[in-house]
């Protein structure tokens, strides 16, 4: 198998995989792959009319083959692979359908882990902008104090603006990275590479302004034929109300045709999973990792 570095160029050939795949997973996108291309190491190699990624990011770790090909055919050549050059066979990004999956086709000879740090939370569309009822009544009383505290507006991304959102980045990451967190800098770093290149990775992005100046945006995409992902959420902390006003405006103008918008996951982080938990989600999509251990 020959696998190559994920770039730009190489958009084409990867989404034509891709458009195969129907999944509300964050991870299934070309911007996805593109964007954290660097941190996980990501490359790529097409086998049997499939895609297969693989990652180096610490230990090596496969996909399971994408694409409208022969799935077991490709998977089969990927565990030869791994044979001839002395690699674990590990497969990331497991889905409860792949799990089922490798359950049929290959019994008794994977592992799967689930790994609730990394589950995407999906909720309602209609339920994070219309935000009834009681459960959602402190998040509606965020966005009615900033709408009485402030002379904001909201506006779609765009070459006129950009910037002025790089330049919000910049300020966001003095108050907010510790010099130590390096997925936080990597985090960052995707950031700024989907503003700058939004257009060519095919996403959407929507600002917040409070007098005039940049206080919160987010860049996001649809990846399922009912589902918008938000790939990238930044406001000011102290601007009281910014991240729910953002969240409800971002969903109003960008994805109201969408039942559900994915909002990435939690990473583990307690005080990022109480404030996913807080807007109910409507389901988890579970992701995990397939050990092979054998026939």
């Amino acid at each position: 198998m020959d696998f190559k570095p994920v770039r730009a160029e190489d958009k084409e050939t990867i989404n034509k995989y891709l458009k195969h795949v129907r999944s509300r997973s964050c991870d299934m996108s070309f911007a996805a792959i593109y964007l954290w291309r660097g941190f996980y190491n990501l490359e790529y190699a097409e086998c049997e009319d499939m895609i297969v990624f693989r990652s180096n990011e610490e230990e090596t770790s496969f996909s399971l083959p994408l694409g409208a090909g022969d799935p077991k055919k490709a998977l089969d050549r990927v565990l030869e692979y791994c044979r001839e050059e002395s690699i674990p066979p590990v497969f990331h990004s497991i889905s409860r359908e792949m799990e089922q999956y490798l359950n049929e086709q290959y019994p008794g000879q994977f592992r799967v882990e689930f790994d609730r740090d990394i589950a995407d939370y999906i909720y309602e569309t209609q339920a994070l902008i219309e935000l009834k009822g009681r459960k959602y009544h402190g998040k509606k009383n965020h966005i009615n104090k900033f709408s009485k505290m402030y002379d904001w507006s909201y506006e779609a991304i765009t070459p006129e603006n950009t910037q002025e959102c790089l330049d919000m980045l910049k300020k966001w990451k003095a108050q907010n990275c510790a010099t130590e967190d390096l997925e936080k800098h990597a985090e960052i770093c995707v950031s700024e590479a989907s503003l700058r290149e939004r257009e060519f990775l095919g996403l959407t992005g929507g600002l917040l302004r409070v007098d005039g100046q940049v206080v919160a945006f987010t860049v996001g995409e649809q990846i399922h034929p009912d589902t918008f992902c938000v790939h990238i959420e930044k406001a000011f902390a102290d601007i009281q109300g910014a991240y729910s006003m953002i969240n409800q405006q971002f969903l109003i103008h960008e994805a109201a045709d969408c039942k559900y918008v994915n909002r990435e996951d939690d990473v583990g982080d307690p005080g990022l999973r109480k404030a996913k938990l807080s807007y109910h989600p409507a389901f988890l999509e579970e992701k995990g990792v397939a050990f092979y251990i054998g026939a």
